[in-house]
């Protein structure tokens, strides 16, 4: 399991991250990463999409989406599943679905 491999993981974010521009910030720090993927908000209130990259890469943006998120955000839980390594990305681009 090298950092350089590329995986790809789901994640479900929970806590006040809705209405609080944690789609938009998300989008941001995936694209600094240069990371592809989505995110989108759910009826249930929470937040959730797909990261696709270097697996180092990965692992950084799940640290952010656990403690950082948006600076009006409050981050109670976040899940991560369905983790993979994958032969190439399967987006183009990280995107806000709405």
């Amino acid at each position: 399991m090298a950092d350089e491999d590329l995986i790809s993981v789901d994640y479900e974010i929970f806590g006040r991250v809705q209405g609080v521009f944690f789609r938009k910030y998300t989008q941001a720090e995936g694209k600094k990463l240069g990371l592809v993927g989505w995110v989108q908000n759910t009826p249930a209130g929470t937040v959730q999409g797909q990261l696709q990259g270097p697996r180092k890469k990965v692992k950084e943006m799940q640290e952010w989406l656990r403690s950082t998120g948006s600076p009006k955000s409050h981050i109670t839980k976040a899940e991560f599943k369905n983790e993979k390594e994958v032969d190439s990305l399967e987006h183009s681009s990280f995107n806000v679905v709405k």
